[in-house]
């Protein structure tokens, strides 16, 4: 790995906002951080074994990586904080899974939508009983983690929604 490789590492990082990204080869560990958007990147290589553990969990990619098996490494990341900031809803029993009330009817809540607590969310069968799902939430659908007519386990993720 050359100063150049290193160069566009750290414009790649600083773009992609990254708090830190740790490079790991042979007997080499090179760790890119930056402490606060604005300030630039700063990167240091030493021997593995020196190197102290991080108190967070950085993103570890090998030294051969491209800048954009970083970048894609980095979206990953990404893409599991901005999950974390989302409200789960969980099936509150076991049954299946419905989008409509009906197979001629219109799904309840499609991605995009917005709820509002004790709006119907689907329609869980259960022992031949149609039980409407309600949200305790008020937000925006932002993905349906099942499909329709497929059984679900009972505190099995159904709903991913953004709290408004």
């Amino acid at each position: 790995m050359d100063i150049k490789d290193i160069q566009e590492l750290i414009k790649q990082v600083n773009k992609l906002n990254l708090a830190e990204v740790t490079i790991e080869k042979k007997d080499i560990k090179l760790t890119i951080r930056t402490h606060e958007p604005g300030i630039p990147s700063t990167y240091t290589m030493m021997p593995q074994q020196v190197m102290p553990a991080a108190a967070s969990q950085p993103v570890t990619i090998p030294a051969t990586s491209t800048p954009q098996q970083v970048a894609d490494a980095a979206d990953a990341k990404a893409a599991a904080i901005a999950e974390a900031n989302l409200v789960t809803i969980k099936s509150p029993m076991i049954g299946t899974f419905y989008r409509a009330s009906g197979p001629d009817k219109p799904a309840c809540v499609n991605v995009g939508d917005e709820i509002k607590i004790g709006s119907v969310l689907c329609i869980i069968e259960a022992m031949k009983l149609f039980n409407e799902i309600e949200s305790e939430h008020t937000g925006r659908i932002v993905k349906i983690l099942v499909e329709n007519a497929k059984p679900v386990e009972y505190d099995q993720p159904l709903f991913l929604i953004e709290p408004m």
